[in-house]
């Protein structure tokens, strides 16, 4: 029993330093673009904070519960355990709502002039900051109560019914107030994962639609000037379905998790793996498909291959 609460350790471990490595090189070469000069596409901000949500759940969830698996350090203060519950519930929402927004966008960036969403063309990326913003209040607002369930293991209130989550415990109260809660704070969950995927069936089908009709015209120039909207719309279609799949499997863990009054430790554990599995993914996933990251390794290489020459030189 050891052993396997040893793997886990290990694995929760792997995912949090892999994640976060992952996510900072990603969020670093942004930001060198960004003082390089290079103009970025309004779906690259959408990434940068995506790139923080991720961050912010693998710091809140990872990094403890690794902690607490291996028996290093608990977690002592209640308000530790309820700020560490509040960072993860908001980076999760905002990963989630991200996610949403770059679907959203990119349907909207590829649909044809004269389709119904040809105005919005124009005026969606004067809004992409706007939505940005509000995605994070939202979720800041909507989780605002979330902490107030969870306390310090060592706390001394009088608790008679717990949930052990490792580091912190939560405070099980009426099962009739506990789903009322629990379908507010899933309501955003589903409406996002919703239009996550509506925009992908859209996308899909206006790919579709485009490649048939690239099959009828001899000319290569007019489908080379379609292939960066085109790498960028399967660039996100992939993140999205990747999230998607790994959303699934957390939600099935968390539904378990609420099943019983006292789950299991394994189960806990698993539960923080599924959670963490996407913010670990993505960022490798944006860089081995994300033109403007291309963009800035291909200058290295270039700046490389010169200061390699004029030293020969």
């Amino acid at each position: 029993m050891a052993n396997s609460f040893f793997m886990i350790g290990m694995i929760i471990l792997t995912q949090t330093v892999v994640g976060m490595l992952g996510n900072f090189s990603l969020l670093c070469s942004y930001i060198i673009l960004h003082f390089m000069g290079y103009r970025l596409r309004s779906t690259d901000l959408i990434f940068k904070h995506l790139i923080v949500a991720n961050s912010l759940v693998l710091l809140s969830k990872g990094v403890p519960q690794t902690m607490a698996v291996f028996g290093w350090k608990h977690i002592r203060s209640d308000f530790g355990c309820k700020l560490l519950f509040f960072l993860h519930r908001v980076g999760r929402g905002v990963s989630i709502s991200s996610i949403c927004l770059l679907s959203v966008f990119q349907v909207i960036t590829i649909s044809p002039w004269n389709s119904r969403w040809a105005a919005l063309k124009v005026t969606a990326p004067k809004y992409v900051v706007l939505s940005i913003f509000l995605c994070w209040i939202l979720q800041m607002l909507i989780n605002v109560l979330f902490p107030f369930h969870i306390t310090g293991k060592w706390s001394e209130k009088n608790i008679t019914e717990e949930r052990d989550f490792g580091y912190c415990i939560s405070v099980v109260t009426d099962k009739t107030d506990d789903a009322m809660y629990a379908a507010f704070l899933l309501f955003p969950d589903v409406l996002c994962l919703g239009l996550t995927l509506w925009a992908s069936s859209s996308m899909v089908l206006i790919l579709y639609r485009h490649k048939q009709q690239v099959q009828h015209i001899r000319r290569t120039d007019a489908s080379s000037r379609s292939s960066p909207e085109s790498k960028a719309t399967k660039s996100i279609l992939l993140l999205g379905s990747t999230f998607v799949y790994f959303y699934i499997l957390s939600s099935i863990c968390q539904v378990l998790l609420a099943l019983f009054d006292q789950p299991s430790r394994l189960l806990v554990d698993m539960c923080v793996i599924t959670a963490a599995y996407f913010p670990t993914v993505s960022p490798f996933l944006l860089m081995s498909h994300n033109s403007s990251v291309h963009r800035l390794y291909f200058t290295w290489i270039r700046n490389a291959k010169s200061s390699t020459i004029m030293r020969k030189v």
